[in-house]
């Protein structure tokens, strides 16, 4: 589990911020319907996200991840994978979620991706610019996503397995390097005892050969999961991914996609924005409410 049933994303709400959030229901390609979470600005800057939750799926803490993404000016959509099986869609304190994993299958996953893709593209005023992120188990189908031919314009993968094999069958992201469409912010804690060095060496040097521009981004002394306020200590790696996170969307969204640093740089980086787009003073509004970027 990559955070704890009580924790809450470590990121402070702006104050005043005008969202729509709300519940909802998606069928996925098989006809199955997935529990899925939605939050809206009420002025957008033409991003969209989709949040890929961990091995317990949509999680009160996703949802308000999507919140938070949304007070930024980006729509979210936060999804859950488990409506196939579970008997509800409780995915409280105790709800056994391992039972689940396994039955989950790369071929639901994926095209619930798709179907939560497709729906953001679908919405009034629509995102421009579509991304995903997830953590841990999310964060293997947010590097997987991209292999979809969903044309999306980046993907933030948190702690996720990016080599050998997985319970539920994903595809190992670093097999299929040369399927991947746009480029990567990678994130891992230095002290996470499944993503060692190796680990992320191996799929640096995937990307590198397949000529897929990332940024790799390793905190020291952090553990797996650290983006969750109980890590009071790694609270300054918890804030500069949430900057670095705000900051890739922006620049790709605006239209600036550029090549990374090399890998495992942490180095920040400072762009601007295209001179006559509108959305640029709207993404300086979500600056002046409260962002750090």
């Amino acid at each position: 589990m990559c955070t704890t049933h009580d924790s809450r994303p470590p990121i402070e709400p702006i104050s005043g911020a005008a969202i729509d959030s709300r519940n909802l229901h998606l069928k996925g390609e098989d006809g199955k319907p997935f529990r899925a979470f939605l939050a809206r600005p009420q002025q957008g800057t033409g991003a969209g996200i989709v949040i890929l939750p961990d091995v317990r799926g949509l999680h009160p803490f996703f949802e308000e991840l999507a919140m938070r993404f949304a007070e930024r000016g980006i729509d979210a959509l936060a999804i859950d994978y488990f409506g196939r099986t579970a008997p509800s869609d409780d995915r409280g304190e105790g709800f056994g979620y391992m039972p689940h994993v396994e039955k989950a299958t790369w071929q639901d996953l994926a095209g619930d991706i798709r179907t939560a893709v497709e729906h953001l593209r679908s919405l009034p005023n629509p995102p421009r610019s579509t991304f995903t992120t997830g953590f841990c188990m999310g964060g293997r189908l947010s590097s997987m996503s991209t292999t979809l031919g969903l044309g999306l314009a980046g993907a933030i993968p948190f702690y996720g397995w990016p080599t050998g094999p997985n319970r539920n069958g994903t595809p190992a992201p670093a097999d299929v390097a040369d399927r991947i469409e746009c480029d990567l912010l990678i994130f891992y804690g230095e002290k996470d005892e499944g993503l060692t060095k190796e680990v992320r060496d191996a799929f640096d040097g995937a990307l590198d050969n397949a000529g897929v521009k990332h940024e790799t981004v390793v905190y020291p002394g952090a553990p797996h999961g650290f983006f969750d306020r109980h890590f009071d200590e790694f609270a300054d790696a918890s804030a500069d991914a949430w900057d670095k996170t705000l900051a890739f969307i922006r620049r790709h969204t605006m239209g600036q996609p550029i090549a990374a640093p090399a890998p495992g740089s942490t180095a920040a980086e400072t762009h601007g924005h295209e001179p006559n787009d509108p959305r640029a003073e709207i993404w300086a509004d979500q600056v002046r409410g409260g962002d750090r970027s």
